[in-house]
C-alpha cells in the first residue's frame, strides 16, 4: 500500500504540494522559489491563490505551529477563517495568558 500524502506549503508563492511523507526528509524545497516548505498536514485545504486575507490569516496559522492534521475522529477541528478571528484569539491569549497555538484552536473566545 502506498504512502499517504501530506500537504506542503510554500507562503511566498502561495501553493501548496501534496508529497508523500517522510520522516528522513524533513526539509522540502519549494520547485517554484527554493524556500523551504512548511509541513501544514493532510487534512489541510489551500484557499485561492488571489486570497491574500485567507493566505496572511494561514501563515500566523501556521507560524504559530498550529497545523492541520487528522485525528482519530475526523478531521483538525476548528481553524479561524479571517484576520478577525485571529484577532480577537490573539487578544484572548496575550489577556489571559494562554498560548498562542491553543487560542488559535478555540471555537469560542469567551
Amino acid at each position: 500500500m502506498p504512502a499517504g500524502k501530506t500537504s506542503y506549503v510554500c507562503l511566498p508563492c502561495r501553493a501548496s504540494y501534496k508529497q508523500p511523507y517522510d520522516a528522513d526528509r524533513p526539509v522540502r524545497i519549494c520547485p517554484r522559489c527554493a524556500s523551504p516548505l512548511i509541513h501544514a498536514g493532510s487534512a489541510f485545504a489551500a484557499p485561492r491563490r488571489r486570497d491574500t486575507a485567507a493566505w496572511r490569516t494561514l501563515s500566523v496559522l501556521l507560524h504559530a505551529g498550529v497545523g492541520f492534521h487528522k485525528s482519530c475522529c475526523g478531521g483538525p477541528g476548528y481553524r479561524p477563517r479571517t484576520l478577525r478571528e485571529v484577532r480577537e484569539r490573539m487578544t484572548y491569549a496575550r489577556r489571559t495568558g494562554e498560548p498562542f497555538a491553543r487560542a488559535l484552536r478555540r471555537y469560542d473566545v469567551p
